[in-house]
């Protein structure tokens, strides 16, 4: 063994050594009760949310989507489904104008299918389950149409006393605050968070753990904590997730208290590298997480692209269109099952 290789080998273990001393901590694993795992998300985040409550209904026991449409809303075949993305089930009228609204029947016959396929748990899963919806009057991005279609997909197999469905408020295309984000509520802006006086974080945990919640709290920054995302894929840039996620846990839980979990999935262009911690500190779910014993993940998706060629997402967006895979809508998703391993290590996996 020359000495040129000697050095070499001990660059390199210093190279590797470094690396793994900037990543973030592994996640931990707390005393979560099982049945209280429950979703909910934003836009992008809002169709992921969709999409895991449909794949893993026999682990999920309540959801909450704002602003996004019905599972299988993209159909298959990327990168020819763009054009249903973006005229079916969103109205992204700089490109092409608003076709929709797409029809619940594609997404209802898709989710049998997948259920009779054993690619998904079955839908009779979601019977009992708690379903807070929300869309907008002013939501231009996401029309109102679309997440009515939501609204009759959930009808179809959920029990309708268990469906709230809020669309009487003059908002965006964001996630809605009592006091957070941008001042206007009826505009849709960076960093997609508006002040509307209305808790949405609040009324949807509300909905899906009953009223009984004890009111919000103040939290404690120990509470928010970062974890290494890298170890829950094979490939964390195909996946297009970032190296860190991120999150909230109770004092009382971190003592070893039963807790309950909530995911919650932040949307495009609101990834940390996009706007910092300001989802995942401004959102609203803290306040309640902190007062009620509720651990909060806030998972991160990351770009994928380069200066060159930015495609196949430029915005940090969760994928319910198929630009990581053709399972990306079932468990066998590369963001889904990254989720539900992170989800898994939480409750001691």
């Amino acid at each position: 063994m020359t000495i040129k290789w000697v050095r070499s080998l001990v660059m390199a273990l210093g190279v590797a050594l470094g690396a793994a001393s900037t990543a973030a901590p592994l996640l931990s694993s707390f005393n979560i009760d099982e049945g209280s795992l429950s979703v909910s998300g934003v836009s992008s985040g809002g169709y992921l949310a969709q999409q895991f409550h449909v794949a893993y209904s026999a682990s999920v026991m309540g959801a909450a989507i704002i602003a996004a449409g019905p599972y299988f809303c993209a159909g298959t075949g990327y990168p020819w489904n763009l054009w249903r993305v973006l005229n079916r089930c969103m109205d992204a009228d700089d490109f092409v104008p608003f076709g929709g609204p797409p029809a619940v029947s594609d997404s209802i016959k898709s989710t049998l299918e997948e259920a009779e396929s054993g690619r998904i748990d079955a839908p009779a899963n979601l019977q009992n389950d708690k379903v807070y919806l929300f869309s907008g009057t002013r939501d231009e991005t996401v029309p109102q149409a679309v997440m009515n279609t939501l609204s009759d997909y959930y009808h179809e197999f959920v029990n309708t006393d268990n469906i709230n469905y809020v669309n009487d408020i003059a908002a965006g295309h964001g996630m809605i605050t009592e006091d957070a984000g941008n001042m206007a509520c009826e505009i849709t802006a960076t960093p997609f968070i508006n002040d509307c006086d209305y808790d949405s974080a609040g009324e949807l945990l509300k909905h899906i753990y009953g009223d009984v919640l004890l009111p919000p709290g103040d939290w404690e920054n120990e509470a928010l904590m970062e974890f290494d995302q890298v170890e829950f894929t094979t490939d964390i840039e195909s996946a297009s997730l970032n190296d860190t996620g991120y999150v909230f846990v109770p004092e009382r839980c971190r003592a070893g208290q039963p807790c309950r979990l909530h995911v919650a999935f932040h949307g495009c262009r609101q990834h940390v590298s996009a706007i910092g911690d300001t989802f995942y500190k401004q959102a609203g779910y803290n306040e309640w997480a902190q007062a009620n014993d509720i651990i909060v993940l806030y998972p991160q998706a990351a770009p994928r692209g380069s200066a060159f060629f930015p495609w196949p997402n430029p915005r940090g967006c969760w994928d319910w269109w198929g630009y990581t895979g053709t399972d990306f809508y079932r468990q066998g998703g590369v963001q889904l099952s990254a989720v539900k391993a992170m989800i898994d290590r939480l409750m001691g996996g």
